[in-house]
């Protein structure tokens, strides 16, 4: 099961390589990771997307994480309210004749074209995962050259209660 953890984390050299390390010594699978600055100078926000195979690695997981010694706070979001978004910039072939129609297929998604060559179009889409995603299948049948993405970056909504396993403390 794919989960979607969150990770507070003094901002000091090696944090990201140690979390890492140690999620690929415990053969956690990271789908995406991304890391941030907080509304707090010092500290930063890491967002993991991780295949778990049960509850048991899960639990497993927040506590491996929680035994750091930078981590202030581990949380699992999956199931909860929140907010998650990605980035992806796609260089697309594109020619005189499709150049209109790639233009139709990517407004609905509020997609953007930030660069146009002579044979090709970088577009740059932000939104859920699966409206990035949605955005890239409908793209490949014109010939993608390039695609990269942020990774899923996300928090909770509102004022929901913190379900938080906590090992570390700081004054923020």
């Amino acid at each position: 099961m794919k989960r979607i953890i969150t990770a507070t984390v003094q901002d000091r050299g090696g944090v990201l390589n140690r979390i890492t390390g140690m999620l690929h010594k415990r053969q956690f699978n990271i789908e995406s990771i991304s890391v941030g600055a907080s509304e707090v100078e010092g500290v930063s926000k890491m967002t993991f997307v991780v295949e778990v195979s049960d509850d048991q690695k899960l639990e497993q997981l927040t506590k491996q994480l929680n035994k750091q010694i930078d981590v202030l706070k581990v949380s699992d979001i999956t199931d909860r309210a929140m907010v998650a978004r990605e980035l992806a910039l796609i260089k697309v072939v594109s020619t005189g004749q499709t150049r209109a129609e790639i233009q139709w297929i990517i407004t609905p998604f509020r997609a953007s074209v930030i660069d146009v060559s002579k044979d090709s179009l970088i577009i740059q889409v932000t939104g859920r995962p699966d409206k990035v995603d949605a955005l890239i299948a409908l793209l490949r049948p014109y010939g993608i050259k390039e695609l990269t993405k942020t990774g899923v970056t996300a928090f909770l909504r509102g004022q929901q209660p913190e379900q938080v396993t906590e090992l570390n403390s700081l004054s923020i």
